[in-house]
């Protein structure tokens, strides 16, 4: 009878052990407002820092402490995580061990410096914007890629990318390299090399047009008349490029809504109005769209163009200087009605 009792005395603790491991590893921890939500898990956290994130989640941290030591879980791999609404912790810690985190969504346009560009991605990814710059600057990486300081920024096409949210900055710029050769396809170099440029110069020219207009149907106009230019050797007198120039000498944050003489006077390689050619690098992130324009240009025979005074954002444009100087004149007049003189 003794034994029998010892043997339904051991069951019963068996049980209860059990019992507790279950309410410790298998009932649900999590609590949520929403079905699921994400948790972001920076590179070399410790424990105390990663109870911290998850304390508004979790229903008993008493109970995943516990787990924590059972399971031996001693460091979590960083990235962004999915939990889910009633999560237990074993599921939760096995999620942190394996490191299974979510892919996030990096989506970046119309950005105006490489600072810049990093600057937007820090905040969609872990590293901070400095180790961001400090990687996609560096200048061996640069030459390799066949860039320069100067047109680096258009290595990285505008598009939406799918990214782990632990990814670092040498990755970044990897996957955007890669991204970059898969874009200029034998198909557009082709496109390219019958214009006679090449993919830095098809982007630094994309730049420019995207700068002078703000309708999308006149970007292959406008790219046939800088083209037409190029041949003829010409300057481009592009006023963007004036715009840019005069910027960088006296400060980015210039407003300058009317190109003047003293604008085209400063001296820098972007000055369009002194130097032939395309300049050094972009004055901009040119997007696809600008890029498919050059690409792609309206033939045609003009020369030039000139805002439109009787359709704002728009642009008339001309065969001959004496007829562009013509509307251009209309065009200032119309700015001194308005009390625009810089």
């Amino acid at each position: 009878m003794k034994k029998y009792k010892l043997i339904i005395a051991g069951l019963a603790i068996i049980l209860l052990i059990f019992f507790v491991l279950n309410s410790i590893l298998f009932i649900p921890n999590i609590k949520l407002s929403k079905e699921k939500m994400y948790i972001d898990v920076p590179e070399n956290i410790d424990m105390d820092s990663l109870t911290s994130i998850l304390k508004p989640y979790i229903k008993s941290m008493a109970t995943f402490k516990l787990a924590v030591k059972l399971k031996r879980f001693k460091k979590p791999h960083s990235g962004r995580y999915e939990i889910k609404n009633l999560m237990n912790n074993n599921n939760l810690i096995n999620l942190l061990r394996i490191g299974q985190n979510v892919e996030v969504k990096v989506t970046f346009n119309n950005k105006n410096s490489i600072s810049e560009l990093a600057g937007a991605v820090s905040h969609l990814i872990e590293p901070d914007s400095l180790s961001l710059l400090r990687a996609m600057t560096d200048n061996r990486f640069i030459s390799k890629k066949g860039f320069t300081q100067d047109n680096i920024l258009l290595m990285y096409i505008p598009d939406t990318y799918r990214l782990y949210y632990n990814t670092t900055p040498e990755q970044f710029r990897t996957k955007m390299w890669r991204s970059y050769q898969k874009f200029w396809n034998e198909t557009r170099r082709q496109k390219a090399r019958k214009l006679g440029l090449t993919p830095i110069e098809v982007g630094i020219l994309a730049s420019i047009i995207q700068k002078e207009t703000t309708k999308r149907s006149e970007l292959p106009v406008i790219a046939g008349v800088y083209l037409n230019r190029l041949k003829k050797g010409m300057l481009l007198q592009a006023d963007p490029t004036v715009v840019f120039a005069y910027r960088q000498k006296y400060g980015n944050n210039l407003v300058i809504k009317r190109v003047l003489n003293k604008h085209k006077a400063v001296d820098s390689p972007y000055n369009t109005y002194k130097y032939t050619g395309l300049p050094p690098g972009p004055i901009c992130m040119p997007d696809i769209q600008s890029i498919e324009a050059v690409l792609n240009p309206q033939k045609h025979q003009y020369y030039y163009f000139v805002a439109d005074f009787n359709k704002p954002g728009y642009h008339v444009f001309s065969k001959t200087l004496q007829e562009h100087n013509h509307r251009a004149g209309q065009y200032h007049k119309s700015l001194n009605k308005r009390g625009i003189y810089h």
